[in-house]
């Protein structure tokens, strides 16, 4: 069968099965080697365009409606601090979602700290949104958000006025006081970091006089791109993009795209697969997200764009891709942050190809869910793979993939490269703490069983 007549998609998940999921910490993968991707795919609705949505419909003026959305446990966090804070939000129904907005000054005290789960990205961009609220709140998170770094939000929201508290270490829970009197700052970003840069803009939406951010590398722009959407105005010179108050929000219908991300690892499958031949749709290919395209491409990946569009405002195109023979490449740096939530699989395709693969500049991937360098090393080296991490990066010479037992240390992008890495393996690959798989992408074992991967899931 061709990918022409082939048709996948997410199958539905339950909020009973999503809450039985997380709470099943010990989820074990075992995926058995061999096989191809075949087929047409639809992944689920980008995640950070999904998070911004349910924000700025809060904030704005009259209704949002929201196609697409991602129903993973992020953004659920998100969806419930903001129904916490007084929004009343209808959904989501099979990705459809209603926001009732309350304008930019109508959010209400949270009888209770916001718990935010394993969503660094909520944290951090509610961190600058609530810093301009009248009100005091505090927000908590799971075992893994509770130790990634804040002050890299907290301290340009004190140079604008903002009053954050955060542990000796500068970690989770924070507690963000109301009332403080913002001021507009020019700041320059140290590392390029597309959610410092919108809790900054956030912020600057509630300051006096304007704010501007210069990147040092281009970052996603969801935010902006959204908040011009709203109809709210953003300023963008070079490298600089700049917010003024005093605007207005106003309902809009938003039609989320599939996420990049988590069709990365589905691109990866099938460069990697022999004889695998996907379509991955409605694919959203903004141009500060394809850094993963860009790499793979440079790597000898046969990928083509298809059916390209634009929808609300957002790049979109069918993605097809074709097994090749990568090879090994020194990954330039300006495509770091354009790729940064996909090393992990990217990792698994440099395992994959002919030679060595070179990774620096990449010292953010630290400090994600877990310290991604480490753990893709120790998992590539169990599995025969040389792969040696730096400070700021991996080198990862290619190889035969072998089998053996790996930790995804609660990282949902560990435990779904590590899947893909199967494909190509000489055994079995045990995946061990996957039930974070569902922050990001719910649905992902049945739409891999479905793809042509044989995967099983074990839990106590």
């Amino acid at each position: 069968m061709t990918y022409e007549n082939e048709k996948h998609s997410v199958a539905a998940i339950t909020e009973y099965e999503r809450r039985t999921t997380a709470m099943t910490d010990s989820l074990t993968y075992i995926v058995q080697p061999g096989g191809a991707l075949r087929g047409r795919i639809r992944v689920p609705g980008d995640k950070s365009i999904s998070h911004r949505s349910i924000m700025l419909g809060s904030i704005a003026e009259g209704t949002t409606e929201i196609t697409g959305f991602l129903e993973g446990e992020d953004n659920l966090a998100t969806l419930n601090a903001f129904r916490a804070m007084g929004v009343q939000i209808e959904g989501p129904v099979d990705g459809s979602v209603s926001v009732h907005g309350v304008g930019l000054h109508g959010l209400h005290k949270p009888a209770e700290p916001l718990y935010l789960g394993n969503s660094g990205t909520s944290m951090r961009l509610l961190t600058g949104l609530l810093s301009g609220q009248a009100f005091d709140v505090e927000m908590t998170g799971d075992a893994s958000l509770s130790k990634r770094p804040m002050r890299r939000v907290t301290v340009p929201l004190a140079q604008m006025g903002a009053e954050v508290e955060t542990q000796d270490n500068g970690t989770p829970p924070l507690k963000v006081k109301g009332g403080a009197k913002l001021k507009g700052i020019d700041y320059t970003m140290p590392v390029a970091s597309a959610q410092v840069k919108s809790c900054l803009l956030l912020a600057g939406l509630y300051a006096e006089g304007r704010t501007c951010v210069t990147e040092p590398a281009p970052t996603r722009d969801h935010t902006e791109r959204m908040l011009t959407g709203f109809g709210y105005p953003v300023y963008r010179t070079g490298s600089t993009v700049c917010v003024e108050p005093g605007g207005t929000l106003r309902g809009m219908r938003i039609d989320v795209p599939a996420d990049i991300s988590s069709a990365t690892f589905f691109m990866v499958g099938a460069s990697i697969a022999p004889g695998s031949d996907v379509v991955l749709e409605h694919v959203g290919i903004n141009p500060t997200r394809i850094g993963v395209i860009n790499i793979l491409r440079l790597m000898g990946a046969d990928i083509t764009l298809m059916n390209e569009r634009d929808v609300g405002g957002e790049p979109v195109a069918d993605i097809r891709v074709r097994a090749a023979q990568l090879k090994g490449i020194r990954i330039p740096e300006d495509q770091v942050p354009l790729a940064i939530d996909e090393f992990p699989a990217i990792f698994v395709a440099a395992a994959c190809a002919e030679g060595e693969t070179v990774l620096t500049g990449a010292e953010e991937l630290r400090v994600k869910e877990s310290d991604r360098i480490q753990v893709m090393a120790d998992g590539l080296t169990t599995l025969g793979i040389d792969a040696r991490p730096t400070p700021d990066g991996i080198v990862i010479r290619g190889g035969q993939l072998g089998s053996g037992e790996v930790h995804s240390h609660d990282d949902h992008r560990i435990a779904m490269s590590f899947t893909m890495a199967a494909l190509r393996a000489s055994g079995s690959i045990t995946i061990h703490n996957c039930a974070t798989v569902n922050t990001s992408f719910p649905g992902f074992v049945d739409l891999s069983r479905t793809a042509g991967i044989n995967l099983e899931t074990q839990s106590p």
